[in-house]
């Protein structure tokens, strides 16, 4: 049965909200499975699964994003509206990469306004002809979450534009937030309704649409899906500006893939993981994953590519070949470079169109030779900005064509108009040089539609042009996506005006020989690397990441956007307290080996002294005969053998175990196997060196270790500085009798052969020598250093040294992978459940009270 004990999340995220308009009926769901379909009303949370059986007959994926790859318009008579693909969406394009029998799912938003009353009508017809399904954003909330919080927050903010005052970029406004939460979750509504969340894929794209996997995921913690970021992520100084960050963090990472177009993008994502919420990567075998409750979120960096069927097919067309013809007219005898651009303040334009003045005023050979054709797209956006940025733009072009022009030459050509891609290929194919200087874009794929349409198609034309070598010249700017697959173009700092001209005139006379080369290298990488190349590996990887979904045991834990799955392998559960506390009345010899910091001490209290309450519970515990009680950590024996001086009877590993007080005894033992402590002489001076080094960082003396901290320093350098410093260590010590380990913001040098698993391997055998062998085994803690306690109970039970029949309850304390197989969530959990034990312990007898109990 489906749980319904989450509240809403979007009231917890963001209050109340105005009503969206009357009840709409539902759409029937698309399934490929047979089953009774179960109505998921608003107001439910369902958390776990479908009631669907899985007996799929083809794979299906649903694809969302902010619009659908459809195009709509009014019919003449304005009685309804006529649908047609849009054949220039990237979505409709990337199916070519998915499997032939997969059926495909789009869910989005029209570009157009449908009135309600027509709006289950539009539905329809887009589900069964398109297999699109329509989500209808009020249209305040429309206008508050795409124009509002997506272009003038994300937008801005993703292409390292800060708001910096009201009139410049905007302030931060909580209700903008408030309606993208909303129309996130009006998009989860119309997946939910025809999704089938055992055996359906969901790939979710864009920044317009963070927040969708928890929507998602929340309802169905099994669900596969992946999400891609198609704009640039920044930089952590940037992005920790936005006060939504961690909310749209965690909202991300309830995704199983997180698709990037660049290596940078991704870093700055970890990096912001890192900072914020204290995770660590990993590269394992090429993939990149960050753990994140028990469960691995992949990375995935691959650069979209463009649709070679398209373009070549746009290639073959005769209205091409003539408009070809009329641009080499036109432009005969001229050297042709070509910009192709969004109009937006991103696009460095006006840098582009600076630097053609400059290569103009250093290099008079190209007066009346060259010509920069720039092609400008319609403004998505508007603002003071950009109105500004355009102002210049006709300032720029008009002084340059006024001091540079000639009676048929004006170097400057700014065709200011939307252009088709027939139109574009017929420049890209006279052009002898395309410049990009965009001073940040996602992608940006004018390079690759260029060097397309340069190669042209083998069977265009059969007459001299197909012998012709091919040859084509790049000048695009270091700060866009595609630079780094570009490595034959010319890069540049388009901030850099007289660079950027010095590129061009570079790239425009250079020799034929080497334009060809490029051409060449950049064509083979272009022509392989096509949208279906990049689909085909995004959902490969998606479907690696989620291969072992239903065999993992995951809980929904979390409320707002604080939610997350936690998954834990199918044996790992929470410790039931009736049922230790029926196991231990039974036991007659019991071991119960306690870890201290974060155990029975929160990590977080400054005051590491026990409370009497906890001194109290020990002491109950001691007291039983059949109980032996040891305190095993990792802190010195002086503070420990301090704060426990009440407890007469309790045994206490420190020091990992290299210091071993056993129960009711004054003297420590010394159980580590070399008591040579030369080899500080060695490695203190290294890790003093990496203190000062390392702001934030400080260095514990023990007894038998040294430990290294960066807890308090910068995460990302302490933790470059933390490996770097194991290096040089394991490099000097190598001949010593030690062994150096690395544990959560530590790193620590000790002698050989300590370990809590070996304490707790001493006790046990102590225990069966005294004729007290172990049926019942309590074993708690929360850190690396425990995990060797939870292994050495298994090879115990296996070698005899623990009763064959023992009850052991291996325990750590959260949610998180762990070789032990309980979990309290705690520690107050875990006092209380000491206290359970305890309370059922025997109290001493008179006798005992007076000559103790020895182990």
């Amino acid at each position: 049965m489906m749980s319904r004990s989450y509240t809403n999340l979007l009231d917890l995220a963001s209050g109340n909200f105005p009503v969206m308009g009357r009840e709409k009926k539902r759409l029937p769901r698309v399934m490929t499975v047979a089953g009774v379909i179960s109505e998921l009303d608003d107001d439910q949370a369902n958390s776990v699964s479908s009631d669907v059986p899985s007996s799929v007959v083809q794979d299906r994926i649903i694809i969302v994003a902010n619009q659908l790859p459809v195009k709509a318009r009014r019919r003449p008579d304005n009685k309804g509206w006529s649908f047609s693909w849009d054949e220039d969406s990237l979505l409709l394009q990337l199916k070519d990469g998915l499997p032939e029998d997969m059926e495909v799912i789009y869910v989005g938003s029209l570009r157009v306004e449908v009135d309600v009353d027509e709006q289950d009508d539009v539905s329809h017809i887009l589900l069964d002809r398109f297999k699109c399904v329509p989500a209808f954003l009020p249209p305040d909330i429309h206008a508050k979450y795409y124009d509002g919080f997506c272009k003038h927050h994300l937008w801005p903010l993703f292409h390292y534009m800060l708001p910096f005052s009201a009139s410049h970029g905007g302030r931060f406004d909580r209700s903008l937030w408030e309606a993208y939460v909303a129309a996130n979750k009006i998009f989860s509504q119309r997946v939910i309704e025809v999704i089938n969340p055992e055996d359906d894929y969901v790939w979710i794209h864009d920044y317009h649409l963070m927040v969708l996997p928890t929507f998602l995921r929340r309802r169905f913690i099994k669900l596969r899906m992946g999400f891609f970021l198609h704009s640039p992520f920044p930089s952590s100084e940037i992005y920790r500006t936005l006060p939504v960050r961690e909310e749209i963090l965690k909202a991300l990472l309830n995704a199983d893939l997180i698709g990037f177009h660049t290596f940078d993008y991704a870093r700055h994502f970890l990096s912001c993981c890192s900072r914020m919420l204290g995770l660590e990567y990993k590269s394992r075998r090429g993939y990149i994953g960050l753990e994140y409750y028990g469960r691995t979120v992949g990375i995935k960096i691959m650069p979209v590519g463009v649709h070679m069927g398209q373009i070549e097919s746009v290639l073959r067309l005769a209205d091409k070949d003539w408009r070809v013809q009329e641009l080499k007219q036109q432009f005969d005898g001229k050297t042709v470079l070509l910009g192709v651009d969004d109009m937006d303040i991103f696009k460095g334009v006006n840098l582009k169109i600076l630097a053609m003045e400059q290569l103009l005023k250093l290099h008079p050979k190209w007066q009346g030779r060259a010509v920069l054709v720039q092609i400008a797209n319609p403004a998505r956006v508007s603002g003071r900005d950009l109105e500004e940025i355009q102002a210049e733009i006709q300032a720029t072009c008009k002084r340059i064509n006024e001091t540079f022009g000639q009676p048929g030459y004006e170097p400057i050509v700014f065709i200011d108009k939307p252009v088709t891609l027939g139109e574009r290929a017929a420049y890209y194919t006279v052009a002898e040089c395309v410049v990009v200087t965009a001073v940040r874009d996602g992608m940006n794929l004018t390079p690759y539609e260029y060097i397309v349409c340069r190669q042209g198609v083998s069977d265009y034309d059969s007459g001299s042009e197909v012998s012709e070598p091919k040859k084509s010249m790049l000048v695009v700017s270091e700060f866009i996506g595609c630079s780094p697959s570009l490595s034959g173009a010319i890069r540049v700092n388009p901030w850099n005006v007289e660079a950027t001209a010095e590129a061009m005139s570079e790239a425009i006379s250079m020799a034929n020989s080497e334009k060809q080369l490029r051409h060449e290298k950049h064509y083979r990488y272009v022509s392989t690397h096509d949208v279906a190349y990049w689909s085909r590996s995004f959902f490969q990887d998606l479907e690696r990441t989620c291969k072992d979904h239903f065999r993992r045991r995951c809980w929904g834990i979390g409320l707002s956007f604080g939610f997350r799955v936690v998954a834990l392998d199918p044996s790992f559960r929470k410790l039931s307290i009736d049922a230790i506390v029926s196991a231990f009345s039974r036991a007659k010899n019991r071991a119960m080996l306690l870890d201290y910091d974060g155990t029975m001490m929160p990590q977080t209290s400054i005051n590491k002294t026990p409370s009497q309450e906890v001194i109290t519970m020990i002491n109950k515990l001691c007291g039983d005969t059949k109980n032996t009680v040891f305190i095993v950590s990792g802190r010195g024996r002086g503070s420990l053998g301090k704060w426990f001086s009440p407890c007469k009877k309790v045994g206490i590993a420190a020091e990992h175990g290299y210091f071993m007080r056993w129960p009711t005894k004054d003297e420590w033992e010394i159980c580590g196997q070399s008591t040579d402590f030369g080899w500080i002489q060695i490695a203190e001076p290294v890790m003093k060196l990496y203190t000062e080094a390392t702001d934030g960082s400080n260095i514990e003396t023990k007894e038998s270790a040294l430990v290294w901290h960066h807890r308090d320093a910068d995460p990302g350098f302490g933790s470059t500085q933390a490996k770097e410093l194991l290096d040089h260590l394991e490099s000097v010590l190598a001949n010593e009798p030690v062994a150096v380990k690395v544990g959560q913001h530590i790193v620590e040098v000790k002698p050989q052969g300590v370990s809590k698993g070996l304490a707790a391997e001493k006790i046990f055998t102590k225990m069966a020598e005294s004729g007290k062998q172990a049926d019942f085994v309590l074993c708690i803690g929360d850190d690396r250093s425990d995990e060797d306690m939870f292994e050495i109970i298994g090879s115990a039970m296996n070698s005899g040294i623990l009763s064959s029949d023992a009850s052991v309850y291996a325990c750590t304390v959260g949610q998180k992978p762990s070789k032990a197989k309980y979990y309290l969530d705690d520690t107050t959990e875990i006092l209380t459940m000491l206290e359970a034990l305890a309370e059922v312990s025997d109290p001493p007898s008179a006798t005992q009270i007076v000559s103790g109990s020895p182990l």
